[in-house]
């Protein structure tokens, strides 16, 4: 045989079959060109993700139920415009580098669209929708695993993986036990898959990994090469790690991005698509399928386990969870960002085993004491609320009516039926409880009990003869920082009040009533106690005044929405109804969201006040109930309620002589949107909204031939101008606004004549004759709800005259 020349002279030894070869320079460009690709992609992704959580958001904000469908349609609509083209590449090009691209792409679309698909489990369901979301990605990384594996450096991916969790450690807080360990499944299931996809095949087709023999290569040995020649092994030493790191990490971010549209219940998977695609450059630095797997665990932690999806809320507005989930989010982001720079600047080689753990045991121990010092650690995870199946009877109570003995006799005849109901039904469940040391709360309006506890929990106490139901009592996760307190605009309250003359107020004023003698309670944001409308008339004792929030001993609000709606009422300035009446107070919703139990802690409080740390059991004072309640809120779905939760609470207020006044909600103009407790039920008296016009506004609530009767009457809920914490003032719309002015209207009544107090027949026959219609309304509403029996029920409320004798 003929002598060959030099270049054929090599030879395969034995050895494992040959990898792909190294990206040439030929491929770049194909490869360039892909990765612009995914970058489009990845808009797509990100832009499905936010209408379908848009979507949540509207149809929370019109408190109607989400059709299970729409996540399934968002997932499969992005399953096809994202999967074909990755398809395409894993399928077509010739170059490996593409067609690995095209693999990753493809197996991060599986995940959005799996993580899409399994969002049809509701949100309060979190435990549920992990464990699925573990269980599907650790089957799909263990049969999507392949071989040889590259050089890694498992230490600097924990290193970066902790630094980009930083934030979240400082800002977000953990949920409960189970949700907690279920989140750390579900991210070590999303790194061992992103491990499998961006393996040591898919680096080898991209260059070399840091520290192996080949500069450009693979980290195999440069016989398994047998068609290189040293000069092009020369070449790739040169370039190949530059193409790897900007190249190969722009296709691992676009991977990432995919792979996070997977990741999380409706809200979270958006943060995680900011968190982890510019770690894919610092992969890519590292070029390793452990260290890939150690990097996306890490970092897709935080979006997993420090924030709850429930409260990614456009509920919580201001500095609440959304606030500090996007600065979290920002923060991650831009150490993603710097991380990807120093480690493709600074990453050349693997160091030495010990030099890197060293390193990663630093940042665990800087990584723990941030989240202890700077973080709020411990666990704080949703509760249960236990309805029991024997509710107290309330016939045969008193119904003595006028002030005096007789109205605190009827109360204490209601609050001692309630309370012994509770501890003869509930003593066998509460043994149970400290037998389990589970924390528990029981609670006597509602006769029912909170439970700390998940899903296990809540099996067993559904299982129970003496149990009705359990209700979810959500908990808002604690806050890195107090929220500020809201200021209205206005220094002054003007002169402008027309919705106090709307009502009649100054009739009733001249002729010498304002509410004297009647105390209002308010439960809501809380109260500036402070503020010149509302500190002459706050009652004052040690039973006035209840935040089971914060433990606040004094009146305080932070949001501003308690101090618009009780100023209405009985505030001074010209601003309130009834300036002479009395006021207490109660928090039930310091963020804007409450759950049953803390609805419960207030209306407990508004029957038998007690005082600062008093048990409500045993330390009630009944004959210190305020005759009116004030109620600008409604317990939806989402906060834990179902349709009946808190009638017995109602019923059992209104059995005691205490007119409830409720708001009828702000998802108008749709017909039946009158749905959340308490403004469904009968004893309450559900209050719609009017703008200046006398024309019921858009955004309240209509009734429908399922709640009768609702709403029961109107006023003015539109640009009203009331006190704002700090002195301030602010003008502001909602069935919040209206409920006020119906509890004022009540309070000239019964100071005026005080033998209706407790009467609550009379009384609403007595606002029901005096109201005044309302106007045409101004919407184009033309269904039956337009109606004004299911607008503004029986009118705009008014001030009743005095009848003549």
């Amino acid at each position: 045989m003929a002598d060959q020349p030099p270049s054929a002279q090599w030879h395969t030894p034995p050895g494992p079959p040959a990898p792909p070869a190294p990206a040439t320079t030929s491929s770049t460009g194909a490869i360039v060109a892909a990765a612009f690709v995914g970058v489009g992609l990845v808009a797509l992704a990100l832009f499905w993700q936010a209408a379908g959580w848009l979507a949540d958001q509207v149809f929370l904000q019109l408190d109607v139920p989400q059709p299970w469908w729409i996540w399934v349609v968002v997932a499969l609509v992005l399953g096809l415009l994202a999967g074909v083209p990755s398809l395409l590449l894993a399928l077509i090009p010739r170059s490996p580098a593409v067609r690995e691209t095209g693999r990753a792409w493809l197996i991060a679309t599986g995940v959005a669209v799996l993580g899409g698909i399994l969002r049809v489990v509701p949100d309060p369901q979190n435990e549920a929708y992990l464990f699925v979301l573990a269980v599907a990605l650790g089957v799909a990384a263990f049969f999507l695993r392949r071989r040889p594996r590259t050089a890694s450096s498992v230490g600097l991916a924990v290193v970066a993986g902790l630094v980009a969790l930083m934030p979240w450690l400082v800002l977000g807080s953990l949920g409960g036990a189970l949700e907690t360990l279920l989140a750390v499944l579900a991210a070590a299931s999303a790194g061992w898959l992103a491990s499998s996809t961006l393996d040591g095949r898919f680096w080898t087709a991209f260059g070399a990994s840091a520290g192996s023999p080949v500069g450009a290569g693979s980290g195999f040995p440069v016989e398994s090469f047998p068609k290189i020649r040293p000069q092009t092994v020369i070449q790739l030493e040169s370039g190949g790690r530059a193409r790897r790191v900007v190249v190969g990490g722009l296709v691992a971010g676009v991977a990432f991005a995919l792979l996070a549209a997977g990741l999380g219940a409706s809200g979270a998977q958006l943060a995680a698509m900011f968190v982890l695609p510019p770690l894919g450059f610092a992969a890519a630095a590292l070029a390793s399928s452990r260290t890939t797997g150690w990097l996306v665990g890490i970092a897709a932690l935080g979006p997993l386990a420090f924030v709850d999806p429930d409260e990614i809320s456009l509920f919580l507005l201001g500095r609440d969870i959304p606030f500090w989930t996007l600065v979290a989010t920002g923060v991650s982001l831009a150490v993603g960002l710097v991380l990807a720079l120093v480690y493709g600047l600074a990453v050349r080689k693997n160091p030495h085993k010990a030099v890197a753990w060293s390193l990663a045991a630093l940042v665990v121990l800087a990584s723990i004491s941030l989240y202890a010092v700077s973080g709020q650690p411990g666990l704080h995870g949703e509760r249960l609320f236990v309805v029991m199946k024997e509710q107290a009877s309330l016939a045969g109570l008193p119904t003595t009516t006028g002030p005096g003995s007789g109205r605190d006799a009827r109360v204490a005849a209601v609050y001692q039926r309630l309370v012994q109901q509770a501890d003869r039904t509930q003593a066998d469940l509460r043994k149970q409880l400290d037998r389990w040391h589970l924390s528990y709360q029981p609670y006597y309006l509602v006769n029912g009990i909170q439970v700390d506890g998940g899903p296990l929990v809540r099996q067993w106490l559904s299982a129970r003869d003496d149990v009705d139901r359990v209700l979810l009592d959500p908990v808002l996760r604690p806050l890195p920082s107090e929220i500020e307190t809201h200021h209205g605009p206005l220094t002054s309250p003007g002169t402008d009040h027309w919705n106090i003359d709307m009502v009649g107020a100054p009739t009733a004023w001249a002729q010498g009533v304002t509410g004297s003698g009647i105390v209002v309670g308010s439960s809501d944001s809380g109260a500036d106690g402070t503020h010149p409308a509302l500190a002459a008339n706050f009652r004052g004792g040690p039973d006035s005044w209840y935040d089971p929030w914060n433990g606040t001993t004094q009146p305080t609000d932070h949001n501003g929405h308690g101090t618009h709606t009780l100023a209405t009422a009985v505030g001074h300035e010209g601003v309130g109804v009834a300036p002479g009446a009395q006021w207490i107070g109660c928090v039930n919703l310091a963020r804007n969201m409450g759950s049953p139990s803390y609805y419960l802690d207030c209306l407990q409080f508004m029957l038998a006040p007690f005082p600062t740390g008093g048990n409500p059991f045993t330390d009630g004072h009944p004959d210190r109930a305020p005759n009116i309640l004030t109620n600008s809120w409604g317990c939806p779905e989402v906060e834990g309620c179902d349709p009946a939760s808190l009638r017995p609470a109602i019923d059992a207020l209104a059995a005691a002589g205490i007119a409830v006044v409720v708001a009828a909600g702000n998802s108008g103009p749709r017909c039946g949107s009158i749905t959340d407790p308490p403004a469904t039920y009968a004893s309450a008296i559900t209050v719609a909204a009017v703008n200046s016009n006398g024309a019921v506004t858009d955004f309240s609530s209509r009734g429908s031939s399922d709640t009768p009767g609702k709403p029961d009457i109107a006023a003015p809920g539109e640009q009203v101008l009331s006190a704002m914490p700090g002195g301030t003032y602010e003008k502001a719309d909602g069935t919040s606004m209206a409920t006020p002015h119906v509890a004022g209207v009540i309070a000239l009544l019964w100071s005026k004549e005080p033998a209706l107090i407790g009467d609550l027949t009379a009384t609403r026959q007595r606002l029901t004759t005096s109201a005044r219609p309302a106007t045409t309304p101004t919407s184009s509403d033309s269904s039956a709800c337009a109606r004004s029996a299911y607008t503004v029920g029986a009118g705009i409320a008014h001030v009743p005259p005095t009848p003549s004798r």
